[in-house]
């Protein structure tokens, strides 16, 4: 079978593109992996009307709502190559399975790569975070870190203090310049150059952090840019083209959700540089409804 549209992601944003499809009585194939970047977190906040649900379990019940329409098929494995084809396009599976699409919906994701930190990995998603609309509120106006990563990060470090009293901590590398510091000192951040060398606390919580002149300060939580990556090849096997972000490429597309390849449509993660689980939600819808029009336009 030719599939009007294959989606690989089964998150919020290939979800909710291949529901537009579906509703269209448009023959959808939904690949995923079943390993979502948000699978860390225990809970999803400032979705509309989803406020504080765990994501994985948002995502199994609009898995669900989806396999009520007739048209949509699921396929749970990883995709490893996409390639043009004379139906449109030629997706291959880990296992061998192969599927056939006229169009492609990349809801692929990223991975994030977390600064080389002891105790770092095991609180990623609970009191380490990137995101503080997400999860800033459940905090409780805890003690907070910002954990620079990136140029950027100073930026990040003058959002926080709503959320908790702030400390900037430079890592010995990411030093503010003299507008910022003055930025830094009217939203009362403490500036700490002294790097974080371990997080201290029975994992996933958090306690303090020690620092690499041997002090240890009290934090309740952290906030850091993890430097990402495309968790899948296909963009780039099939010669999308990229932009670069704050602090990881990804796809570029307009406002249709088309990227550079025609036929090929970009949501999620992998092609927004803002990420939230609404963000995500939204630009699949846009993927889906551009998708569907594509197919009885003349332009892919």
């Amino acid at each position: 079978m030719t599939f009007d549209a294959i989606v690989i992601g089964g998150s919020f944003a290939g979800l909710s593109a291949a529901m537009q499809l579906a509703r269209a009585r448009r023959r959808v194939l939904v690949v995923d992996s079943g390993l979502p970047r948000n699978r860390f977190a225990a809970a999803s906040h400032g979705f509309f009307g989803q406020d504080g649900r765990p994501p994985l379990l948002m995502r199994d019940e609009a898995r669900r709502q989806l396999a009520l329409y007739p048209t949509v098929s699921f396929a749970d494995g990883e995709a490893t190559e996409a390639q043009q084809s004379v139906d449109g396009f030629r997706l291959s599976m880990t296992d061998g399975r192969n599927w056939t699409g006229a169009r492609l919906i990349l809801a692929t994701g990223v991975r994030d790569e977390l600064p080389p930190i002891v105790g770092i990995e095991a609180r990623w998603g609970r009191t380490v975070l990137h995101c503080p609309y997400c999860h800033g509120y459940e905090l409780g106006e805890a003690r907070l870190g910002v954990l620079a990563n990136h140029p950027a990060s100073a930026h990040q470090a003058m959002l926080i203090p709503e959320w908790g009293p702030t400390t900037y901590f430079t890592q010995g590398v990411f030093e503010p310049d003299a507008e910022q510091l003055a930025r830094l000192a009217i939203r009362g951040v403490v500036v700490e150059r002294s790097p974080i060398v371990e997080l201290l606390g029975a994992a996933p919580g958090l306690e303090a952090v020690r620092l690499a002149d041997g002090r240890t300060m009290p934090i309740g939580a952290l906030f850091t840019a993890p430097t990402l990556h495309m968790t899948s090849p296909l963009a780039e096997q099939l010669g999308c083209a990229f932009e670069a972000g704050p602090v990881g490429r990804y796809i570029r597309t307009d406002e249709r959700r088309r990227s550079s390849i025609p036929g090929v449509y970009a949501a999620g993660d992998a092609a927004n540089p803002m990420h939230n689980a609404t963000i995500s939600s939204a630009s699949g819808v846009l993927a889906g409804v551009g998708t569907h029009h594509s197919l009885f336009m003349e332009t892919n």
